[in-house]
């Protein structure tokens, strides 16, 4: 075959793709406009399940003549990828993180829509080509008409060898935490937190935790329970790419218990909510962020309340 007529064919296949995908997230984010959603920030699961299985059925149907090995198919369907992950950060402000975390689903899907159709095109069977389309577009419209909701809790705990009044005063507010970062997202940019300040240690005072690139939490303390239980509402979340619109945090607690030998349990809680779908793989990342954001914070309070 023709080298120049291949490239416009494999040209024709990335092209199509991704205006198709634009045009379908676009219709999405109209859809997600509804009284009950938070407005067009919820991304559903088919922006990241059906529309890169439909972009890889796009692709093969130009890439037919082709005649590509699962191999080359494979490696055409990655750098497809890599132009969708792009184009997200250009026209849809997507943060880094953001597309490191998504970028599994787009490319296992749109490999998994070029397979499918490789074979629905090598069988010709008009029909059911129509058919396993229309059921996909099908899946995509009630997906995006759908409602959304999904909150989590995550918990924590270290055993810290001081009695909790002494740990208490570093729970309500720490110095800046100075070890080095060992979670993968944090050393690659992923903001880490740094330090809290408040206004007053009493419930109502004002609290915020600052985070390693400037960003700050602004917090409510609503439970001041001393040497038991310190609760805060987030009452104000930084307008970060990585967090705008995908997740809010609720609230978050730590509470003391004494184990009578000198040493305290200190228990960290956090609440969020997501606006990404599918939960069954974003929330294996935000478990794993929050759970690091606990450790970080709960390990520097041991080391401030472990000294002599």
């Amino acid at each position: 075959m023709d080298d120049k007529y291949s490239k416009v064919e494999l040209i024709k296949g990335f092209v199509f793709s991704n205006t198709f995908a634009f045009i379908l997230i676009g219709l999405s984010k109209l859809a997600l406009s509804r009284p009950y959603n938070k407005g067009t920030g919820i991304l559903v699961f088919s922006e990241f399940i059906i529309i890169p299985m439909l972009m890889g059925i796009i692709c093969a149907w130009n890439w037919k003549n082709l005649q590509l090995k699962g191999r080359m198919s494979g490696l055409y369907s990655f750098y497809n990828s890599l132009l969708a992950i792009l184009l997200s950060s250009i026209f849809l402000g997507e943060g880094i993180i953001c597309l490191i975390i998504v970028s599994p689903l787009i490319f296992g899907f749109m490999c998994l829509g070029t397979y499918i159709g490789r074979k629905m095109f090598e069988e010709n069977n008009n029909e059911l080509n129509v058919s396993i389309i229309v059921l996909l577009l099908f899946v995509f419209v009630m997906d995006s008409v759908s409602e959304h909701h999904y909150q989590n809790e995550v918990t924590d705990k270290i055993i810290i060898n001081a009695p909790p009044d002494k740990v208490w005063n570093n729970v309500v507010a720490f110095e800046p935490i100075k070890q080095k970062n060992t979670f993968w997202l944090f050393r690659i940019g992923m903001p880490s937190p740094m330090a809290t300040t408040v206004t007053g240690r009493y419930q109502g005072a004002g609290r915020k935790c600052i985070f390693s690139n400037g960003y700050v939490f602004g917090e409510k303390i609503v439970t001041y329970d001393e040497n038991k239980n310190l609760t805060f509402d987030i009452i104000d979340q930084p307008l970060d790419p990585e967090i705008m619109g995908h997740i809010d945090i609720l609230r978050g607690q730590f509470l003391l218990q004494d184990n009578g030998n000198g040493t305290t349990t200190l228990i960290g809680n956090s609440w969020y909510k997501l606006y990404v779908f599918p939960v069954w793989y974003y929330d294996i990342w935000a478990q794993s962020i929050t759970r690091n954001v606990h450790f970080r914070v709960m390990e520097h309070i041991k080391e401030l309340s472990e000294k002599k």
